[in-house]
C-alpha cells in the first residue's frame, strides 16, 4: 500500500503545482504587505486616516491597494486616479459599501447618501433634486437662511458691545442646525433649553457612531460578538432607537390633518415629500419610512459639514492677514452703506468665492470622501480592481498634489481668478463634495450658506485674536471623525463696524 500512497502524494503535488503555476493571479495595485486575518488593519490610525493614506500614497503611487480584515480596499489619492474613478469608471464604482451603522442611520439603504446603487436610489436622487436640492428649491429656503443669520450677527454683537472673545464653532454649529431643522421640517431649537440640548447630544453621538469602526464590517467571523462585548452594538441601537422616535414624531406632525396648510414657498422638506403621495412619477407608497432617513441624511451631513467650513475659513483668514484685508475691502467697497450682505450679492463678489474655494481645498470637512464599493471587477492604469472592492477617495492628499498645484500647501485665493475650477465635482483636483453619481446631494444648500455667513461675519464685523494670543500660534489640527473639526476652537474678537439691518 505505501508504493500507492506515495504514487498518489506525488500526482496531487503535481496537479498542485502545475494548477499554482498556471494561473494567473490577478494584477493588482502595489500596497503594504499584511497580517493574517487582520490584513493591514493594525498599520491604520482611525482618527487620521487622511495623512496615513497620504503617506502610503507617497510610498506606493496614487492607487494602494490594502486588506482591511477581510475587505479589499483601494485608496485612491491623485486627480488623475480620481477621475478614472468617479468619472470614466463611474458605473463600476458608484455602489455603497453595506457598513453596519450606515444601514442602521439609512433605515436599509431607504435613504440618499447611503443606498446601494440601484433603481430606488436613482429614483429618490431624481426627486430630491428637483423637490428641495436644486438650485431653485434652495434659493425658496433663502428667508429662513437670511433670518437665522441676523441672529448670529446679534449674537457677536453682544460679544462685540462687551469685548468678549466668543467660541466661533459653537455658534455656527447653533446657526447650521437650526437652519436645516427649519429647512427639514419646520423646527427652530432654541440656544437655551433642555429639548435643543438633548437634540444636539443625540445628533452627535449619531454622527459619531457613523464614522465609528465596527469589527463586524471587518472581521465578520467575530466581529458582531466583539461589538457586542464593547457596547458599540448597544450604542447604534439606542441611538437610532431615540432618533427614530424623534423623527416619527416629526412626520405625524406633518401628517395631521388639522395642521395648516402652506403654501409651495413655506413648505419645508417634509411638506414636500409628502405631496409626492400624489405624484404620479413616485411608483411606490410613500410611508414615514421612506421619508426618515431623507430626513436623517440632512441632519447628518447638514450641520456640522457647513459650519466646519466656515470656521476653518476664518482660520486660514486669520493666519493670513494679507488674505482677510483683501477679502474685507472688496465686500466693503462693492457694498458700502448696505446692512447686510444678501445672497445676490455674493455673485459679485470673485475674490470672496476664491477665498471659499481655497479654504475647502487646503481644508476640506470630508478629508476622506464617504467609501464607494465597486459593483463589478474593472481595470484602473494597467490594475485590475476586484469586485465588492472598498474605495477611499482621499481628497485631503488629492488637494496638496503638486502635480495638480502650485505651492500646494500656500493659502493662495488668487489661484482661483480667472479660472474655471469650481466645486461642483467636474474638476477632480478640487472634490470637498466629491463627484459624479455619488456627489453630495446638499451641494447648492451648503455653498449658498457659507457663502452667505461668511460674506457677512467679514463686512459687518473685524476680528482679533483674544489678548496674548498671536495670529500665527492658531493651530491647524483636526480631530478624529468624518468631518474634519478644529482640534482647538476657534476663539475671536469681534468688532461692530456696521449695524446689521433685518429688512
Amino acid at each position: 500500500m505505501l508504493p500507492l500512497v506515495l504514487l498518489a502524494f506525488a500526482l496531487l503535488l503535481f496537479f498542485f503545482f502545475k494548477k499554482h503555476k498556471t494561473s494567473k493571479k490577478p494584477n493588482l495595485p502595489p500596497g503594504p504587505k499584511g497580517l493574517p486575518l487582520i490584513g493591514n488593519l493594525h498599520q491604520l490610525d482611525s482618527s487620521a486616516l487622511g495623512v496615513d493614506f497620504h503617506e502610503l500614497s507617497k510610498k506606493y503611487g496614487s492607487l494602494v491597494f490594502l486588506k482591511l480584515g477581510s475587505r479589499q480596499t483601494l485608496v485612491v489619492s491623485s486627480a488623475k486616479m480620481a477621475k478614472e474613478v468617479m468619472k470614466t469608471h463611474d458605473i463600476e464604482f458608484c455602489n455603497r459599501p453595506a457598513l453596519i451603522s450606515h444601514m442602521k442611520f439609512s433605515y436599509d439603504g431607504l435613504d440618499q447618501v447611503f443606498s446601494p446603487y440601484r433603481e430606488y436610489w436613482r429614483h429618490t436622487k431624481k426627486f430630491s433634486f428637483i423637490h428641495f436640492l436644486s438650485v431653485k428649491r434652495v434659493s425658496m429656503y433663502y428667508s429662513v437662511r437670511k433670518y437665522e443669520v441676523t441672529q448670529l450677527i446679534k449674537k457677536i454683537s453682544e460679544y462685540a458691545s462687551s469685548n468678549k472673545a466668543m467660541n466661533l464653532h459653537e455658534h455656527l454649529t447653533c446657526l447650521t442646525s437650526t437652519i436645516v431643522c427649519r429647512t427639514a421640517f419646520g423646527r427652530r431649537y432654541e440656544e437655551e433649553g433642555n429639548e435643543r440640548s438633548m437634540f444636539h447630544d443625540l445628533l452627535k453621538e449619531a454622527q459619531n457612531l457613523t464614522i465609528s469602526f465596527f469589527y463586524t464590517d471587518y472581521l465578520p467571523f467575530l466581529g458582531g460578538i466583539v461589538d457586542k462585548f464593547t457596547g458599540m452594538t448597544g450604542r447604534l441601537e439606542r441611538t437610532f432607537k431615540n432618533l427614530d422616535v424623534f423623527f416619527q414624531s416629526v412626520v405625524d406632525e406633518h401628517l395631521d390633518p388639522e395642521r395648516k396648510k402652506l403654501p409651495p414657498n413655506e413648505m419645508d422638506v417634509i411638506d414636500a415629500l409628502i405631496q409626492l403621495k400624489n405624484d404620479p412619477y413616485w411608483s411606490m407608497d410613500l410611508t414615514s419610512e421612506h421619508i426618515k432617513p431623507l430626513i436623517m441624511n440632512m441632519l447628518l451631513a447638514g450641520t456640522d459639514t457647513i459650519a466646519a467650513a466656515v470656521v476653518w475659513a476664518m482660520t486660514a483668514l486669520m493666519k493670513n492677514p494679507r488674505v482677510m484685508q483683501k477679502v474685507q475691502d472688496e465686500i466693503r467697497k462693492a457694498f458700502k452703506g448696505k446692512g447686510f450682505i444678501e445672497e445676490e450679492d455674493v455673485q459679485k463678489l470673485p475674490y470672496l468665492k476664491a477665498v471659499i474655494k481655497e479654504s475647502m481645498r487646503l481644508y476640506p470637512t470630508l478629508p476622506i470622501l464617504l467609501p464607494r464599493e465597486t459593483m463589478k471587477k474593472c481595470n484602473i492604469d494597467g490594475y485590475e480592481i476586484p469586485d465588492k472592492t472598498l474605495v477611499f477617495v482621499n481628497a485631503w492628499a488629492i488637494h496638496r498634489d503638486p502635480e495638480a498645484w502650485k505651492n500646494p500647501e500656500e493659502f493662495y485665493p488668487e489661484r482661483f481668478l480667472n479660472s474655471d475650477i469650481d466645486l461642483k465635482g467636474q474638476d477632480f483636483e478640487l472634490i470637498p463634495f466629491g463627484s459624479g453619481r455619488r456627489v453630495c446631494p446638499g451641494l447648492n444648500m451648503a455653498v449658498a450658506t457659507v457663502e452667505l455667513v461668511l460674506a457677512n461675519l467679514l463686512y459687518l464685523f473685524d476680528w482679533e485674536m483674544p489678548e496674548g494670543v498671536k495670529s500665527e500660534d492658531i493651530d491647524i489640527d483636526g480631530l478624529p471623525g468624518l468631518v474634519k473639526h478644529k482640534k482647538h476652537p476657534l476663539c475671536l474678537v469681534a468688532k461692530k463696524r456696521i449695524a446689521c439691518v433685518l429688512s
